[in-house]
């Protein structure tokens, strides 16, 4: 974690010139960017994968009808044509779960007092008022919800929430087209939870953002943001 912290702090000091104070804040903001450009091939494919998902619908639903009396050998149809044409149902996921280790070692850094045994002094910068070890509830303990620190939580919120309320739009308008030409029972074993629930996700961000450090809020912010943009330009 040390290298880690090194890393932030050498950003940090790269941007100090422009950003001065929270500079440490931006350089959270520039490393997200850099993740997800990492990562963003992955998300092609994702892409790419979805839209084959979509095209194997009318195939699905035939095997819908031949086997309608059937669930279990539906299903087992409906794996192997995934598997025949090379359409992994869950790919989709991948992006995400390769951006959880950035966020938890953001997470233990701004959690953490101490690293390799001495005072961590990211602690002491902060985001205009807030300081990014901070989390909301230390807001509204120093000075409330309109006090300095807690208009910068207030700006996330709404950061947040309207992302969410984009990403909820897409999501539903998503949902309702690959759901058209299939029952229930002709998806893929657990695909038919996961897709009444992804509409939903990017609230859960808000709460997110509440509770932990400001600075892996910071980076759960631009990741949504991000995505938002990116899926965008993939899925238009």
């Amino acid at each position: 974690m040390s290298v880690f912290a090194r890393l932030v702090e050498h950003l940090a000091d790269l941007l100090t010139p422009l950003f001065h104070a929270s500079a440490a804040a931006a350089a959270i903001v520039l490393f997200t960017a850099l993740v997800r450009l990492l990562v963003h091939p992955l998300s092609r494919a994702a892409a790419r994968g979805r839209r084959a998902q979509a095209a194997l619908q009318p195939r699905i639903a035939d095997l819908r009808k031949k086997h309608a009396k059937d669930p279990q050998r539906l299903q087992q149809a409906v794996l192997e044509l995934h598997t025949e044409e090379k359409v992994p149902p869950l790919a989709g996921c991948l992006p995400s779960l390769l951006q959880l280790p950035a966020f938890f070692l953001l997470y233990h850094l701004f959690s953490s007092t101490t690293i390799g045994g001495e005072s961590n002094g990211l602690l002491d910068h902060t985001l205009f008022a807030a300081p990014l070890g901070g989390r909301w509830a230390d807001a509204l303990t120093d000075g409330g919800i309109a006090g300095p620190a807690g208009l910068v939580y207030l700006g996330l919120f709404a950061l947040v929430a309207a992302v969410a309320t984009v990403n909820y739009r897409r999501a539903r308008r998503t949902t309702a087209r690959q759901a058209a030409p299939l029952a229930a029972g002709a998806q893929v074993p657990g695909l038919a939870a996961i897709t009444r629930v992804t509409p939903f996700l990017s609230f859960f961000t808000l709460v997110t953002v509440a509770v932990v450090p400001l600075a892996a809020a910071l980076y759960i912010v631009t990741s949504t943001a991000w995505s938002a943009a990116e899926q965008a330009v993939l899925y238009r």
